[in-house]
């Protein structure tokens, strides 16, 4: 009874697997407003910058509990047996020479705070900066994926359109080459004729499935990015059409980038902790004090069990650490002399790419009222 359960569950099965393959083997429609949301949704670049952020975010965390009271409890038994002469310098006569072995048992909390530590503070603060590098580094990994996405969303479209007016070509060499084997076959037409029409006809089919292998390469490319699933195919939701784009000043334009680039952001927080991480360096000089102790119950039975504690307060002042100190601090300052050079490198690249952006849309513009004259 039981194996005819299983047989037709596994019948069911099998069943259901075909529909749900031929489910998500549906063509995929989308807008390009689809497009970027899917991308920032399921992206792998972006789901990695988001881990990212939240590693950052425990990474402080662990920096912050440096700075607060460390607490733990102990609970053991043990068995102890020690020489008498080597734990109180001599023998004494009539004693034995060790004693034990006797069981003790102690339980208790022991604790250690920072008192006064000033490299804890700064590094907190520097995981703190780190957090924001994460962020803006999130924010330019997803920029990116928009960029990327709607470059292959538009240059999708302009396979599309092309492979449209490939068609129409196609349509209009078919018509011309009917027209000539009509001429030729009521004596009005040349056979010369007719096989020019039927070659321009052929090389016409041949731009249409180039063009149409460039669409397919295209819409890859596009499932690629938004981490679609390769037996999907996708079909693209807009239409292509014109419109006026705005005057921009290339001034203003570049001083929003300035301000609005999150990599040169990133790059400013990675120069605010190098100068953080050199500060850091040089107060490792400083004293360093700490308070720790514990508390225990002890006794060899439970019937002799007493309080027991210890506490300690410690300055640690380094005098001498093998130039550990130094290079710290000259390898904190190579650190902010390579991020300048890099803030300068980045600068002028983003520059370059809004003066270029200005100029394609400049001459964006001037096609669109080109064609736009033309079709008129």
């Amino acid at each position: 009874m039981l194996k005819t359960r299983m047989n037709r569950f596994a019948l069911i099965v099998l069943a259901l697997v075909p529909a749900a393959v031929a489910q998500d083997s549906t063509p995929l429609r989308l807008s390009l407003k689809d497009a970027v949301a899917l991308a920032l949704r399921q992206n792998p670049q972006v789901i990695l910058a988001n881990l990212d952020v939240s590693q950052s975010h425990q990474d402080t965390r662990i920096a912050r509990s440096a700075l607060l009271p460390q607490v733990n409890g102990t609970l053991g038994e043990g068995v102890h047996r020690f020489n008498i002469e080597t734990a109180f310098g001599s023998k004494f006569p009539g004693l034995a020479e060790h004693a034990g072995p006797f069981w003790v048992f102690q339980g208790g909390l022991g604790f250690s705070a920072p008192v006064f530590d000033l490299t804890l503070w700064n590094r907190y603060r520097s995981s703190q900066m780190g957090q924001d590098s994460r962020h803006s580094q999130e924010l330019t990994v997803r920029e990116e994926s928009v960029l990327l996405v709607v470059s292959q969303y538009l240059g999708s479209q302009r396979a599309a359109a092309e492979v449209d007016a490939a068609q129409s070509r196609v349509d209009l060499a078919q018509a011309l080459y009917d027209q000539a084997a009509d001429l030729q076959k009521n004596g009005a037409g040349t056979g010369i004729d007719t096989l020019r029409s039927n070659v321009q006809l052929q090389n016409e089919k041949q731009r249409v499935i180039v063009a149409r292998t460039s669409l397919e390469t295209s819409l890859f490319a596009l499932a690629r990015l938004l981490n679609v699933d390769p037996q999907r195919k996708i079909e693209l939701a807009d239409q292509v059409h014109f419109f006026d784009t705005p005057q921009v000043s290339i001034d203003q334009t570049l001083e929003r980038a300035y301000a609005a680039r999150p990599e040169l952001r990133q790059l400013l927080n990675e120069e605010q902790r190098a100068g953080l991480d050199a500060k850091t360096a040089s107060q490792e000089r400083l004293p360093k004090v700490s308070l720790s102790g514990f508390w225990l119950e002890q006794g060899l039975t439970p019937a002799s069990i007493i309080p027991v504690y210890q506490y300690q307060f410690d300055v640690n002042v380094p005098l001498f650490t093998g130039g550990r100190i130094q290079a710290a601090r000259d390898k904190a300052d190579l650190a902010i002399r390579q991020l300048k050079q890099q803030e300068q490198e980045l600068r002028n690249r983003i520059a370059l790419e809004v003066k270029t952006a200005a100029a394609q849309l400049e001459s964006a513009r001037s096609q669109v009222d080109v064609a736009s004259l033309g079709v008129s």
